[in-house]
């Protein structure tokens, strides 16, 4: 008779802590705690960056603002650098990322990725005079980008790959340090997406920058990461997205922080 009574409280223990794994989901909490704390890198405009006032503003500043909207809950934009934003997703000072952020395999080991909500083409930029006109003339030259960027790591493959003892690379924290690295002739020339690139120019804030031609880079495509195991909430990021792109929003968004027609967020022959 206590073998079976002691058989039967292990088996409801058993399903107790089943049942409380199940019920365990991010989508809920978020909901549940009434705030959704975005990773957003505020050092590139125009998705993301501060206001004269010191408020967050920008293309994934809104479109946080619109995710949190949509959850029932307030918005809360967690200051994140580029080299931060996976870490703040799995350390949990972050439920999501809508940060620019590129759905590589690599990261996707540790983070999952919604459909992609923005693509970004790459460009050069460099310092006046330094006589960088293209990608290919980045040889030979001392160049930078961010840390663990997309960019960075296939710019700095390429150096290696080139092999040119007067090339060099350098990888820095934030893209306002390689901004100002550029700006100040520490570095010739750096690569970026198109958007970031081309309000650093237009801001008149780094009057050594100049813009040079595309990079032979594949179109960067970025989703919004959360958790890799959150299904649920992914599956309502995917959703998310659709809901921006097909009712306007997302061209709204567009218009409003870059003008023109928004990139177009399919790959042919995978999915439309």
């Amino acid at each position: 008779m206590e073998r079976t009574v002691l058989l039967f409280a292990a088996m409801a223990a058993a399903l107790a802590v089943g049942q409380s794994a199940a019920h365990a989901d991010k989508l809920d909490d978020i909901i549940s705690s009434g705030k959704l704390r975005c990773a957003v890198t505020l050092d590139f405009p125009p998705m993301g960056f501060r206001d004269q006032n010191n408020t967050p503003i920008g293309f994934d500043v809104d479109t946080c603002d619109d995710l949190a909207k949509a959850l029932g809950v307030t918005p809360q934009v967690v200051d994140t650098p580029f080299p931060d934003r996976i870490p703040a997703i799995v350390s949990g000072r972050a439920d999501v990322a809508v940060a620019s952020t590129s759905d590589t395999l690599e990261r996707a080991k540790t983070v999952g990725f919604s459909i992609p909500y923005f693509a970004f083409q790459t460009i050069v930029i460099s310092h006046k005079g330094s006589g960088i006109s293209s990608y290919e003339s980045l040889k030979g030259h001392k160049v930078g980008a961010v840390a663990g960027t997309y960019e960075a790591l296939a710019l700095e493959k390429d150096v290696k790959g080139w092999g040119d003892p007067k090339g060099s690379f350098r990888s820095y924290q934030t893209q306002n340090d390689v901004w100002l690295a550029l700006n100040e002739g520490l570095i010739e020339g750096t690569v970026l997406a198109n958007a970031g690139a081309v309000a650093a120019v237009k801001s008149g804030k780094f009057p050594q920058l100049e813009l040079g031609g595309n990079c032979p880079y594949p179109i960067d495509f970025v989703g919004i990461a959360t958790l890799r195991e959150e299904y649920g909430l992914l599956n309502y990021l995917n959703l998310f997205v659709h809901q921006q792109t097909r009712s306007g929003r997302a061209q709204a968004l567009y218009d409003k922080w870059l003008g023109g027609k928004m990139p177009d967020l399919t790959v042919p022959g995978v999915y439309r």
